[in-house]
């Protein structure tokens, strides 16, 4: 099973915004995508703004290429939610998970 971590840095007034983004749109998508296990959303608030860090589990590199596409290190991240970040990841991290 892999983990895969994305962090994007929202801005405050847009923060829950990012998160209903996320609920409609986004976690809809990955459950239909054979593969996927889950999603889980993380948040907090720092400096100028707050925090995402977003963990999705799949069952293989295989799987997260049918939403990553070839190069799965590439994060997927929407122009309407670029618009919604002060900064964000370009690239994601994959984590084999072990236990």
């Amino acid at each position: 099973m892999i983990s895969r971590q994305w962090r994007g840095l929202a801005k405050p007034a847009r923060a829950d915004e990012y998160v209903e983004h996320l609920r409609t749109e986004t976690l809809p998508q990955l459950s239909s995508i054979p593969g996927c296990i889950d999603a889980a959303i993380l948040r907090r608030a720092v400096g100028d703004g707050v925090e995402f860090l977003i963990v999705t589990r799949w069952d293989s590199i295989a799987a997260i290429q049918r939403f990553a596409g070839p190069d799965a290190g590439v994060a997927v991240v929407p122009d309407k939610v670029q618009e919604m970040m002060l900064e964000y990841d370009r690239t994601v991290r994959h984590y084999e998970i072990v236990e």
